[in-house]
């Protein structure tokens, strides 16, 4: 009788070692799906998907330059533009604080940007009259020596970048990130920070009156505006271009 008793609990224990089991498996699947509903609703908003150009157009025009082409999946810059001409911006929205995240290579000895906060009107002939920009460059084989405010994922012209561990050869993808807000913004450049600064500060506006744009009243002035991307003469290739709001 008392083998009996033995072999009833011994079985209760080992059904309750299975059943504990399954509990763990359901609720760590639980967790997987409230992960992703957290990923799903963080109001990302994709600029480009692979395959149009819907929402993109040249820089105080109406229509997307033929500077600009979809190779595969990848948004890509023909290098026609220069100085003034060949930049475009993305009109379907403005953006005030803002995360944008974006992937992008670029051809040997070549020079881009990411614009924000970009104002049209007919008195700028380009977007970096009025707006900031994250500098994208062949840091390595630029033929001509850089600045460091000139330099890979800097503020061009008002904050020198960190870019140490974080170059990558022409040619190689790379991830930026910028996060804006009226209190901080900070630049990213393959998972580290390059710039870190307060929009609008003392300290903002001393660089801003005695450098680069001390010639151009209206830049960063903006609070919002269009996101753009520059054709500076090089190829570049762009995807997964990607903005929430903050």
């Amino acid at each position: 009788m008392k083998k009996v008793y033995l072999i009833m609990a011994l079985s209760a224990f080992i059904l309750g070692c299975k059943e504990t089991k399954k509990t763990e498996i359901v609720e760590s699947n639980d967790a997987k799906e409230t992960t992703a509903s957290v990923e799903k609703s963080s109001d990302w908003e994709y600029l480009f998907d692979g395959t149009s150009t819907d929402g993109w157009r040249s820089y105080n025009g109406t229509s997307l330059p033929d500077g600009w082409v979809i190779e595969e999946d990848m948004l890509k810059s023909l290098g026609k533009g220069g100085d003034i001409g060949g930049d475009i911006v993305y009109d379907k929205e403005q953006y005030g604080e803002f995360e944008i995240s974006i992937e992008w290579k670029i051809s040997e000895g070549g020079n881009s940007g990411l614009f924000y906060h970009v104002i049209e009107d007919e008195k700028y002939d380009a977007p970096y009259y009025n707006a900031p920009e994250y500098q994208m460059i062949d840091q390595i084989g630029f033929p001509q020596k850089l600045e460091p405010w000139q330099s890979l994922g800097a503020d061009y012209g008002m904050y020198n970048p960190d870019y140490e561990g974080a170059i990558k050869k022409a040619g190689e993808w790379n991830t930026t990130r910028i996060v804006f807000t009226n209190e901080k913004v900070e630049y990213w450049l393959n998972g580290k920070m390059t710039v870190s600064f307060v929009p609008w500060s003392d300290d903002w506006k001393e660089r801003k009156e005695s450098g680069k744009w001390k010639d151009f009243p209206d830049y960063g002035k903006a609070k919002s505006g269009y996101i753009g991307l520059q054709d500076h003469g090089s190829y570049i290739w762009f995807k997964n271009i990607k903005v929430r709001k903050l």
